[in-house]
């Protein structure tokens, strides 16, 4: 494998990690927006890109994870980024019921069934007014610095390329993507689809909850359309998909795209950004469907991730007495 791909996007995941050191504070609210749309579009690929599932409704666990925060910080006095992680933490629990009920329906009743629970959330935290202070919101302490909730979103971003490198080359990986490519079939081999599943939709809404929570802190206000707002979800998804649904490289490539091409139409073209963006988008996903991340591992322009499947191939290459070939030692995607 060439180094050169791997460094680029070494050097690409680098500049967001010392954005804080040499940016503006413009440049830092812009990166801290492409650092945290980014890794939602990472914790819907764990779930959504690997078993197939697509989600219309993660953002409920966002949602879940900013109102915990914000009730930790402005009630009990948490300090931001624990109340952030037990935000985290709380969405994950409450997936594990909802992923229990919610994965039982596929394909289009799926999506539609986690776009019904966002919604129920956001009328719940819009009517529990004694808690939630309901349409007037929460008020949290302002911040001086961003640094801090920059580097904490970066963190989760990290953790999130780890954990999906570690999901594309492991067993576990390998099942959700049976799931995905054929869930009968999977069954009928003796995967544990069901549990499965339920594993990667809690793994998902423990960073989305994470995130949610940054958010909150970050600004410093929370109300329901705020906390559950689907211009959120939809930023993630079209990163994701933009980029290439089940790849490692992916949402880093979509995310990166969809903020900074999105950034600069607003900037240049104000009036008509929103039209030309849905033009770039649909060009784009007619042109390269499974992603640009895709297209660019086989132009070699980003490295290959799936070493366990390529090396499957060669032993089993090896095993037949063929050539090991470019059609052996070439990215699978």
């Amino acid at each position: 494998m060439s180094v050169a791909p791997l460094l680029a996007a070494l050097v690409v995941v680098g500049g967001l990690g010392v954005l804080p050191l040499v940016g503006s504070a413009y440049a830092l609210s812009l990166g801290y927006s492409v650092v945290t749309f980014t890794a939602l579009a990472y914790s819907w690929n764990l779930v959504s890109g690997y078993t197939g599932y697509v989600s219309l409704g993660h953002v409920a666990f966002f949602g879940v994870g900013g109102y915990t925060t914000a009730l930790l910080v402005t009630k009990a006095q948490w300090h931001w980024l624990l109340a952030a992680v037990a935000g985290g933490l709380v969405a994950a629990l409450v997936a594990v019921p909802a992923g229990a009920a919610m994965l039982r329906l596929r394909g289009p009743y799926f999506a539609i069934g986690m776009l019904g629970l966002a919604r129920v959330l956001e009328r719940l935290a819009l009517g529990w007014d004694s808690l939630t202070h309901g349409g007037r919101g929460l008020y949290l302490p302002p911040i001086i610095d961003t640094r801090g909730v920059y580097l904490a979103a970066f963190a989760v971003l990290l953790l999130l390329i780890a954990g999906t490198f570690w999901l594309e080359n492991s067993s576990f990986g390998l099942r959700l993507l049976a799931i995905r490519e054929d869930e009968t079939g999977a069954e009928s081999l003796g995967i544990p689809t069901a549990r499965l599943k339920l594993m990667a939709f809690v793994f998902s809404a423990l960073p989305t909850g994470i995130l949610g929570g940054i958010w909150a802190w970050h600004l410093s206000y929370l109300d329901p359309g705020t906390a559950f707002g689907i211009n959120i979800e939809l930023t993630a998804i079209v990163g994701a998909i933009l980029g290439g649904a089940g790849t490692v490289w992916g949402p880093l490539v979509g995310g990166l795209g969809i903020s900074l091409v999105g950034e600069a139409l607003w900037a240049r073209f104000p009036r008509v950004h929103l039209g030309l963006f849905g033009v770039i988008l649909v060009v784009t996903m007619l042109g390269l469907p499974r992603g640009l991340a895709t297209a660019l591992m086989r132009l070699r322009a980003l490295p290959p991730t799936r070493f366990l499947i390529r090396r499957a191939v060669r032993q089993e290459w090896r095993a037949q007495g063929l050539p090991l070939g470019r059609a052996a030692t070439a990215p699978i995607d």
